[in-house]
C-alpha cells in the first residue's frame, strides 16, 4: 500500500477556536481537514508546515508543538499525519485552495464532516479543550 506522510496545522487563535478548512478538489471535496500538506525532502515537519501554510493561506504561522501523530488507512494509500498546534503570525487568511474556512469553538468542532484522519485529531482536541 502506497505511504504518505504529511503536517497539519491545528491554527487556534486568541479566543481557543480552531481554523478548519474545506477542502475543494479531489475525491474528498467538500470534508473538512486541517491545512497543510506533504513534506518535500530535506525539510522538517516545521518547515514543511510553514511553507504549506503559506502556499494555501498566504499567511505566516508559529509551529508551537508536536499535538499528536495520527495513522490512517484509506482506500488507495495510508497516511501518517504529524499535527502540529501552531499560532497565526499575520492576521491575514487567504484561501488559494480550500472551498471554505471556518473558526470553530469547542462546542462546534462536531459540526463540520471532517476527514477520517482529522476525525480522531477532534476528538483528542475535544478531550484537551475541556
Amino acid at each position: 500500500m502506497k505511504q504518505i506522510e504529511v503536517v497539519a496545522a491545528i491554527i487556534q487563535d486568541n479566543e481557543g477556536r480552531v481554523f478548519a478548512t474545506q477542502r475543494g478538489y479531489g475525491e474528498w471535496k467538500g470534508w473538512w481537514e486541517f491545512p497543510g500538506g506533504k513534506m518535500e525532502s530535506g525539510e522538517t515537519p516545521e518547515q514543511a508546515l510553514k511553507r504549506e501554510i503559506w502556499e494555501e493561506l498566504s499567511t505566516v504561522i508559529g509551529v508551537d508543538e508536536l499535538f499528536c501523530t495520527v495513522e490512517y488507512d484509506y482506500p488507495a494509500f495510508h497516511l501518517k499525519m504529524h499535527c502540529y498546534l501552531c499560532s497565526l503570525l499575520t492576521e491575514t487568511l487567504h484561501l488559494n485552495e480550500h472551498e471554505a474556512a471556518r473558526w470553530l469553538v469547542n462546542d462546534e468542532l462536531d459540526c463540520v464532516e471532517w476527514l477520517p484522519a482529522d476525525r480522531q485529531v477532534i476528538l483528542d482536541l475535544q478531550n484537551r479543550l475541556k
